[in-house]
């Protein structure tokens, strides 16, 4: 395994792939292993990935990308989606801590109550923004894990979302959070990394 800062470092925004590098189901499922581990929100692990790599498809969504070639010269296409009622999934994911007696039914009964009545008292936008902020966690733990793995990713917010729900069927209860690109990156095309700013223009100690 890379050493951490290793990876962070050497994980850029690839904006060029090599063309025939296929990636197999089996190595992106060696990827979602790790990224099943990442935190969520009272664990809903709200974050679902539509993989692509049929040619077709990616066509159809370099597209909806506005001809962003890196689309079609890309390994696979993933597409983040955050599910919006991932609430209501709480009674089954907090199951196995009642079966394994970690919790018993009175404290069960207490966390899907809890969790349920949090999400549904702050309402649609509430829901929305923990879409979005529990996929952009998974996502990021994508990036990294995959360049673990010695792929190379770009995450993408250019592209149509109407048009790329239309082509996947993707219902209305998933927010397309990103999309991300994976390959092997075309390396002789990489502009340097971007201006980077120093720790003390972002963070503020207390």
């Amino acid at each position: 395994m890379a050493d951490f800062i290793q990876v962070a470092k050497e994980r850029r925004s690839a904006s060029n792939f090599l063309p025939d590098h296929p990636i197999t189901k089996e190595e992106l499922n060696e990827i979602f292993e790790v990224v099943k581990l990442g935190p969520s929100a009272f664990n809903l692990q709200h974050t679902h990935y539509i993989t692509i790599t049929d040619p077709a498809y990616k066509e159809r969504l370099k597209k909806a990308a506005y001809g962003q070639y890196k689309v079609e010269s890309s390994s696979a296409v993933i597409v983040v989606l955050g599910d919006k009622k991932a609430y209501l999934q709480a009674s089954e994911i907090y199951e196995g801590l009642k079966h394994l007696g970690v919790v018993n039914k009175q404290e069960y009964d207490q966390m899907v109550n809890d969790t349920v009545s949090t999400y549904e008292s702050r309402g649609e936008e509430f829901q929305r923004d923990e879409a979005i902020r529990n996929a952009s966690l998974s996502a990021m733990l994508f990036m990294m894990a995959a360049k673990d793995k010695g792929w190379d990713t770009c995450p993408m917010i250019g592209f149509d979302p109407k048009a790329v729900k239309e082509i996947l069927n993707i219902g209305d209860q998933q927010e397309i959070v990103l999309m991300i690109t994976i390959g092997k990156e075309k390396v002789e095309s990489r502009r340097p990394r971007g201006y980077r700013k120093p720790v003390n223009e972002f963070v503020t100690h207390m």
